[in-house]
């Protein structure tokens, strides 16, 4: 959707309309899940109404979220890439329906997460950076002794927060904090970037696995691009860091047939789908693709920059 919206070729329409229509507008586990893995199509539907206005398009979206709203829990996004699955969803309806109701409760459980969760909450705001669970608040520790930040995880926070600043407006009660949580982050996220313009999937321990990956990589790259886009980082400063990953994805990762390398499989932490290698296909792989696209969009936007 986001190539889409820069290069409105039919048959991507087409291949996001067929697959929300093929899974009935809905979600794996029904209009009751609160699992946010489940309504992260919502993202896609919210997409797809606003184009072509039918109804049905969000029905299940508006009833999911009307549950989450109504009921009082708030810590169902006890890890971290769950931000990203959940959040834009009620940015994005909110914004559609124009009700503050879905930014209320996304911010709640935003907080939970980022504050809360096992008594600390996921968010190091010292290193501005998350741990991807409580399985690795401390004294949990990479090999190197440093506190286990993961690429990936990092990454969909990252892009979260990027996709909601996209929709809610300025004068929103906590638009100010999520762009605090999204500098702080950038200021981390430039201090572990590699010298050949990628980042290793364990950010403060780069012997852990260390090495070229995709994912992590784009979805840094995706917000630091859009930071740029949108006023809140200046290209003098980090434009440097977006030309030398984007020159190095498109340099050092992409076949000749389009195929993407260097993609960590489906996880949670640095030793998860490995091997990552150039050659090597991941388990589950078309999220890569997507934080690749998603990079790549933001890149083209700044093409008034060149």
């Amino acid at each position: 959707m986001a190539l889409y919206s820069i290069y409105p070729k039919e048959v991507f329409y087409e291949y996001a309309y067929n697959w929300s229509d093929f899974h009935q507008w809905g979600y794996r586990d029904g209009v009751v899940t609160r699992n946010a893995d489940d309504y992260c199509a919502g993202q896609t539907y919210l997409d797809l109404y606003r184009i072509n206005q039918d109804p049905n398009c969000i029905r299940k979206v508006k009833a999911n979220l009307d549950m989450l709203v109504n009921t009082p829990q708030d810590d169902d996004w006890w890890w971290i890439d769950a931000v990203q699955m959940g959040m834009p969803v009620f940015a994005k309806l909110g914004a559609t329906l124009d009700e503050p109701k879905y930014w209320d409760k996304m911010w709640d459980m935003y907080e939970d997460c980022r504050n809360k969760i096992s008594g600390t909450g996921l968010f190091n705001q010292e290193d501005g950076l998350w741990w991807r669970d409580a399985d690795f608040i401390p004294p949990y520790q990479e090999p190197n002794g440093e506190d286990c930040y993961w690429s990936r995880g990092n990454g969909w926070v990252y892009a979260a927060l990027v996709r909601v600043l996209s929709e809610i407006p300025k004068d929103e009660k906590h638009y100010k904090d999520y762009v605090s949580d999204y500098m702080l982050m950038t200021k981390a996220i430039v201090k572990c970037q590699r010298e050949d313009g990628f980042w290793n999937v364990s950010l403060h321990d780069p012997e852990n696995y260390g090495g070229k990956e995709v994912t992590g990589t784009s979805l840094f790259l995706y917000g630091l691009a859009w930071g740029v886009n949108n006023g809140l980082l200046s290209y003098e400063k980090y434009g440097p860091f977006i030309t030398k990953a984007w020159t190095s994805i498109v340099k050092d990762a992409i076949h000749p047939n389009g195929f993407l390398g260097y993609v960590q499989g489906t996880g949670k932490e640095p030793k998860d789908g490995q091997p990552v290698t150039f050659q090597s296909m991941p388990d589950f792989e078309d999220y890569g693709i997507g934080c690749f696209l998603l990079a790549g969009v933001e890149v083209y936007k700044m093409k008034q920059y060149e």
